[in-house]
């Protein structure tokens, strides 16, 4: 019952359970616990520590036991449980549940693989991270967060916490935490594990640093990345997109990236271009590269019968099958106009034999005419519930692995990127997890509505995005689902969601607009979304817009290398910056954009005033009159139709693209 040294870090051995406690990194700690033995090749997003810490461990007479790593502790009591503790103060960060009586302890290894682990609560801690989830809070504190995939949400389970620790829950299984009043919860559907990290640190910016030296630094941004993005649902020919981007040259208009959405490809799982529509892709590539425009194009995960890639991927395992017998299929659009909906399969991204497979079809279709860039659409996978649930991986059954297939799926484009000699990978993906940064994922929120309560909603949930460790970060701008051009309400909110996006990690125009094709037809279409589509007042904002966007590209290029180097996302939460400040932990509808601009939008119909914060220790520079004002104060900012309250710190570089 006692515990023991083992291989540098402490271990329990009892009838029911053996955990393993280890230094991982600096300020780290990894534990692990199983009713049978611990699979050391088991995945997840740690697959050795940064590096070897020289630990202190010790065993005491009554049964405790002692690990201290750099500002972490751990007190490994004699009952089993555990307390994780700032170590030069002793103060307690978290710690395993104290049970109830005749309950079980705080690890729980069930029948049927599922597990749980239960932590103590505290009043006042305030909760972040856990990835994508639109239920329009930063703090999740009271909140119950399920661990799956979907569109709209990115089940990355690392937590941020205020009381100075990040914890990940390094386990792909389904499951939720429950972040209750008195207990936090973490739960595992399947595979018979625990396995969680925790860091402790003085910063949220300390915490995300350790947070991302162990799952992986995300690449520095490729310059084509900083600018704006161009797209809708959909172009469907390679001469109305390029008469798009012609005409953005013609009105002397920044564009830095044009979209190519779904169904360019005969067939899903072709992988390529339909050349009926597309006649040309290496002379379309060459002018829009003498544009100065990158052309990023739709890869989806499904897999249509008779598509150029169905009986290779078949034939090796490369399908996902289903657990009744034979392939997952699901009914899906396809772009024949004598079968609009077919039963599509799925390539299986945690089979390296497919992702390689995928790799070569994006390699000689799209790579060699200069494709570099791809938008890795519905890689969540897109499956209904019932589905996903009964989805047998390469690696295992989808309760135990379904979580890490938008990892591997993005790793597939990014490994092959950097064979080909791309030192900076990026792709637009829908669905992320625990280390998707590193390679090269700019998450986007989903198809989402178009409302102002869905812009507030983006707002809180991009923070979160941040306090999970993937830098680069957006939304469709003005919503997807719908919108008039003609309607001037929707106006309005198109051009409060461009001044949004204008200062997002990433600035994507992008929606199915009024008036739209009938849905699953192959001439499927969204109206006009570009930024002339909106009225000639509308434009002239939207344009200077582009343009201070094009100005501000060198700062975030800068921002670019410090996520690279420290793992600090370009946008973050005021305490970020500013953890002294006890009124920044509250603040969730502004945003720091680096160090030195504080963005407030505006996502309230017919607003033209809005409240801001200006945090503590700093003296804040509006660049609209000029006027130097104190941190530490509330204001009631001008929010004319034509901009949105921004300020930015005293003497910081930045403030000349103002000027």
């Amino acid at each position: 019952m006692s515990y023991s040294i083992r291989a540098g870090g402490l271990e329990r051995h009892t009838v029911d359970e053996i955990v393993r406690i280890e230094p991982w990194g600096p300020d780290a700690v990894r534990v692990r616990a199983s009713s049978g033995a611990i699979d050391p090749a088991a995945p997840g997003a740690l697959e050795s520590p940064s590096d070897s810490p020289d630990a202190e461990l010790s065993v005491a007479e009554d049964g405790s036991a002692h690990l201290v790593n750099g500002r972490l502790g751990v007190e490994a009591l004699p009952d089993g449980r555990l307390r994780f503790l700032d170590a030069a103060s002793g103060r307690e960060l978290l710690a395993d549940k104290t049970p109830y009586p005749h309950y079980a302890g705080p690890r729980l290894h069930a029948i049927g693989g599922r597990t749980e682990q239960h932590f103590e609560a505290y009043d006042g801690e305030r909760l972040h991270g856990l990835g994508q989830h639109l239920h329009g809070l930063l703090d999740q504190k009271g909140c119950v967060v399920d661990l799956i995939q979907g569109n709209t949400v990115a089940a990355i389970p690392f937590l941020h916490s205020s009381r100075g620790y990040g914890l990940l829950w390094n386990n792909p299984a389904t499951g939720r935490v429950e972040l209750g009043a008195d207990a936090t919860r973490w739960v595992a559907d399947a595979g018979g594990r625990i396995d969680y990290w925790i860091t402790a640190g003085d910063t949220p910016a300390a915490i995300l640093d350790a947070y991302t030296r162990e799952t992986g630094r995300p690449p520095l941004i490729p310059q084509w990345a900083t600018g704006f993005w161009q797209s809708k649902l959909r172009y469907r020919t390679q001469d109305e997109l390029l008469a798009v981007a012609r005409q953005h040259k013609e009105r002397g208009l920044p564009l830095s990236v044009i979209v190519c959405d779904f169904f360019h490809w005969p067939k899903m799982g072709d992988w390529r271009f339909d050349p009926s529509e597309w006649p040309d892709p290496a002379a379309m590539v060459e002018e829009l590269a003498g544009l100065g425009v990158t052309l990023a194009v739709s890869v989806w995960p499904t897999v249509e019968p008779g598509s150029d890639t169905y009986d290779e991927l078949r034939s090796t395992g490369g399908l996902i099958r289903d657990a009744g017998g034979g392939l997952l299929t699901v009914p899906w659009p396809s772009h024949s106009a004598e079968e609009p909906m077919r039963a599509m399969a799925y390539y299986d991204a945690t089979r390296p034999e497919a992702r390689a497979a995928l790799w070569q079809r994006l390699n000689d279709n799209y790579l060699s005419v200069g494709v570099g860039c791809f938008w890795l659409d519905a890689c969540e996978p897109d499956l209904p519930r019932k589905a996903a649930d009964r989805a047998v991986y390469a690696a295992g059954q989808a309760a135990e692995v379904a979580n890490l297939y938008p990892l591997l799926h993005t790793r597939a484009v990014a490994d092959g990127l950097r064979a080909a000699g791309e030192d900076r990978p990026l792709s637009l993906v829908r669905s992320a997890w625990a280390g998707s940064q590193k390679h090269g994922a700019a998450l986007w929120s989903g198809d989402i509505p178009t409302t102002f309560d869905s812009l507030a909603c983006q707002i809180r949930a991009g923070l979160n995005v941040a306090m999970s460790g993937i830098p680069w970060w957006n939304t469709d701008i003005g919503g997807f689902f719908g919108g008039n051009p003609d309607d001037p309400a929707y106006r309005e909110l198109l051009i409060r969601w461009f001044q949004y996006g204008t200062f997002s990690p990433v600035m994507r125009l992008h929606g199915d607009r009024e008036p739209n094709y009938p849905t699953f037809s192959a001439d499927m279409t969204g109206g006009p979304n570009e930024v002339w589509s909106y009225g000639q007042q509308a434009y002239g904002i939207l344009r200077d817009h582009l343009m201070l966007r094009e100005r501000l590209r060198p700062y975030l290029t800068a921002l670019s290398e410090d996520a690279h180097r420290t793992g600090a996302p370009p946008m973050r939460p005021l305490f970020f910056d500013f953890p002294e400040d006890q009124h920044a932990w509250d603040v969730d509808d502004q945003f720091l954009l680096g160090p030195d601009v504080l963005v407030a939008p505006v996502y309230l119909a017919d607003a033209r005033t809005r409240q801001v914060y200006l945090p503590s220790g700093a003296l804040w520079l509006d660049p609209a009159t000029g006027q130097l004002l104190e941190g530490g104060t509330t204001l009631d900012a001008d929010a004319p139709l034509e901009r949105i309250p921004v300020f930015v710190r005293e003497g910081a570089a930045v403030a000349s693209v103002w000027r």
